[in-house]
């Protein structure tokens, strides 16, 4: 039996685009004949719940019932559970993950466990480095600059940040491109996965009648961010191998 995976996308802030991180995970495993689910922790509303309606469930984190909806069924035959955690709530997912055995259980090897830690443009992110790196014993951590937001990562002195980044064994740095904003902008007017997009699908899967210019700009865009997955075998991490070209369906 192939091993769970786990992977959870956070942040110990908002507004860095953590949801459109979990986006482009589950458009890459979907392309890549991975069978995945995703936990949207931003109950009760949710928001990638919108995007993605018939594979998300949303879920309180910090609640218990809601805690063995997600792990009491990680060996239900998906390969890959994605979580995407509530802004600010980073640190105490983690910490909730230790109470219930969970990290122990990744350390020993029975679950394949990975963080994608968004960061902000601010130095209190690095801050955040160092408290999220103490749950990291036993996982994958990739530290994620994400300058979909257009964000600038004008206060980081480099020397500040290496010796914060260099404290963490194995961490891996990805950037996430900026996506052109009337792109971006009329991707979440339409609710539909960046693939579908690309694809000219609305949401129930027939044909929509998005701008041939605007899908190029999302294709191309999505092209970059699924290289720095194939970069890090992500797909080897799902145990399956890249099937797709980036961007394409």
């Amino acid at each position: 039996m192939v091993k769970p995976v786990v992977i959870v996308v956070g942040a110990d802030k908002g507004g860095v685009g953590k949801t459109t991180v979990s986006r482009t995970l589950l458009d890459y495993f979907s392309v890549n004949n991975v069978q995945t689910r995703a936990f949207d922790t931003e109950a009760p509303r949710g928001t990638l719940k919108r995007f993605y309606p018939e594979i998300t469930e949303i879920v309180d984190m910090t609640a218990t019932a809601d805690q063995m909806k997600i792990f009491d069924t990680l060996n239900s035959g998906l390969s890959v559970t994605v979580i995407d955690a509530r802004a600010g709530l980073l640190s105490s997912a983690l910490a909730s993950l230790r109470d219930i055995g969970f990290l122990e259980s990744a350390r020993s090897g029975q679950i394949t466990f990975a963080v994608f830690h968004i960061l902000g443009s601010s130095i209190a992110s690095l801050d955040e480095i160092a408290e999220t790196a103490t749950f990291m014993s036993g996982a994958k951590y990739y530290l994620v600059k994400n300058f979909i937001n257009d964000t600038q990562f004008f206060q980081w002195d480099q020397a500040t940040y290496n010796s914060y980044f260099h404290r963490i064994k194995h961490a891996t740095e990805l950037v996430i491109p900026k996506l052109n904003e009337m792109a971006y902008e009329q991707v979440e007017v339409a609710s539909v996965p960046f693939i579908d997009f690309v694809a000219n699908k609305g949401r129930n899967d027939e044909p929509a009648n998005n701008s041939f210019v605007l899908r190029g700009y999302v294709r191309h865009w999505l092209s970059n961010v699924w290289s720095e997955f194939d970069r890090i075998n992500l797909t080897e991490l799902a145990g399956a191998k890249s099937a797709t070209r980036a961007g394409e369906k």
